[in-house]
């Protein structure tokens, strides 16, 4: 799954250095997650961290990317160029 920031995001700059994929990136108005990149910190971290730094808990799991756990690894997998 991927996740996605919702409009009640407050620009805090909080979540974007804390991804590991570099997925969250600015938006027109707000900050957004790229599904691509995505692996919810799956190889990197057992909780997304954007979500455990978000002061406004705005970041819900994409209904639109839902992916399974094994999904998530071949995605880190990729990202990290080993397949």
């Amino acid at each position: 799954m991927a996740l996605k920031i919702t409009d009640e995001c407050i620009n805090c700059d909080v979540c974007e250095p804390e991804c590991p994929n570099q997925a969250i990136s600015m938006g027109e108005s707000i900050y957004q997650i790229d599904p691509n990149k995505c692996t919810e910190c799956v190889g990197h971290f057992d909780e997304p961290q954007c979500v455990q730094v978000c002061p406004v808990s705005c970041i819900p799991v994409d209904p639109a990317h839902v992916e399974a756990k094994e999904s998530l690894w071949a995605k880190y997998r990729r990202l990290k160029g080993e397949g």
